[in-house]
């Protein structure tokens, strides 16, 4: 008989959690906490920087007002996206998710995530004003933003209008911080959809140790698990 292993049970839980997460574009207007909000962000705020400098600021928006203009302002560069910026293969793949420059979800969710890099360190208790690995350390935080609200039953996006200097100016942020993300959370509309599409099977993501395959391009042989290789869906 096998040996318990509860560090299994523990990823197998939340594995089972994390693989029902989905972008979601049709918000409920339903209402979220700022307790909640307040739980997410410490989540993310909990993850590992380079040389601990913990490079971002989260931003959480709820006033409808300000929804209002960070909609409009991202909808303005969303359109330049989409008739001349994109080149015909970004726009091709794209096309399945269904996606376009109207940005509704800006005004319904209840709280709009902005999350800010932090170019330089303005605070003397964590010594000098330059900061390392920014985008590795903020990137880390936005999966581990992501996974809490998963966790705790709540639907998000992640939202990248290119440029989105715009948001620094709504918001009112210092010169040494630059917007990495926007994340829409709330719930899910009643008829809210999501395009169908899967998750790569595990065997064509994770190798073990070194890969002895005369073409590293081809897949590898299925690995042997408790539990499904293919993730989402």
């Amino acid at each position: 008989m096998p040996t318990p292993d509860p560090n299994l049970d523990q990823a197998v839980r939340f594995l089972e959690s994390i693989r029902g997460r989905r972008s979601v574009r049709e918000f409920s207007d339903r209402p979220v906490s700022q307790a909640v909000i307040e739980h997410l962000i410490a989540a993310a705020g909990s993850a590992p920087s380079g040389a601990n400098k913990q490079p971002w600021r989260f931003v959480a928006v709820q006033d409808p007002e300000i929804k209002r203009e960070i909609r409009e302002a991202a909808e303005k560069e969303e359109r330049k996206l989409y008739e001349g910026r994109a080149n015909p293969e970004w726009l091709e793949d794209l096309a399945p998710l269904g996606t376009n420059a109207e940005k509704s979800f800006l005004e319904t969710a209840p709280w709009l995530v902005i999350v800010f890099k932090q170019v330089r360190n303005p605070e003397a208790e964590q010594g000098s004003e330059q900061v390392y690995y920014v985008n590795e350390s903020v990137g880390i935080a936005v999966g581990m933003f992501l996974a809490a609200a998963q966790f705790a039953g709540l639907a998000t996006l992640t939202h990248t209008p290119s440029p989105m200097k715009f948001l620094a100016g709504i918001l009112g942020r210092p010169e040494h911080e630059r917007a990495f993300m926007v994340i829409p959370v709330g719930h899910p509309g009643h008829d809210s959809s999501v395009p169908d599409i899967r998750r790569k099977p595990l065997e064509a993501i994770m190798r073990v140790d070194r890969d002895r395959s005369p073409n590293a391009d081809e897949p590898a042989r299925p690995l042997p698990s408790s539990m499904p290789t293919t993730i989402g869906g």
